[in-house]
């Protein structure tokens, strides 16, 4: 995968497949640090401890379509190929959290990529699913409930092309505001 957001989307998708109800994506860029934080929490089906154990390895998965599943080892492998660290908690029947720490400085940390459009993109495809992303940086926090917006819309779809243009638009300019706009 060429940049983190495709990463992010893999876990995303993870989580669906888990039957989460509501998923937390929260990214800290600490600039002066050096470091970019991830971490994805879901209240899925979550795993047990023997599978929770092996889930990093590329030659398990749940999935009944393939016999590999390279998401979580690729995600895995890229933080702690530049110097960053992965972890993963799971409880069954409770969820899933996934974090990684990646470090900025590093030459083989990849860019974050388009995390406007991995955000969005679930959102529309899967409207029944809850949606937290918060973008954190030293100089504010950028904050997107989808919960909220579907209490404000009171029953337009989130995938009208209007409703998509806006969700866009201020996911980048709340970014922006708060110096995420340059990460990596």
């Amino acid at each position: 995968m060429n940049d983190i957001s495709l990463h992010i989307l893999d876990i995303l998708q993870n989580s669906i497949h888990a039957g989460a109800s509501l998923i937390t994506v929260i990214i800290r860029y600490d600039q002066a640090a050096g470091t970019l934080s991830i971490s994805i929490e879901d209240d899925g089906c979550g795993m047990d401890e023997a599978y929770l154990e092996k889930v990093t390895n590329p030659f398990v998965t749940g999935r009944t379509t393939r016999r590999v599943g390279l998401g979580i080892p690729l995600f895995k492998a890229g933080a702690e190929g530049c110097g960053g660290s992965f972890e993963i908690k799971s409880q069954k029947g409770r969820g899933t959290l996934v974090s990684a720490v990646f470090i900025t400085g590093n030459i083989d940390c990849p860019p974050l990529g388009n995390m406007t459009d991995t955000m969005v993109s679930q959102v529309i495809s899967h409207q029944n699913v809850d949606f937290i992303y918060k973008f954190i940086t030293n100089a504010g926090e950028m904050n997107f409930d989808t919960r909220e917006i579907k209490g404000a819309l009171a029953g337009v779809p989130l995938d009208a092309p209007e409703i998509i243009s806006w969700m866009r638009q201020s996911i980048n300019e709340e970014i922006n505001e708060i110096g995420g706009g340059k990460v990596l």
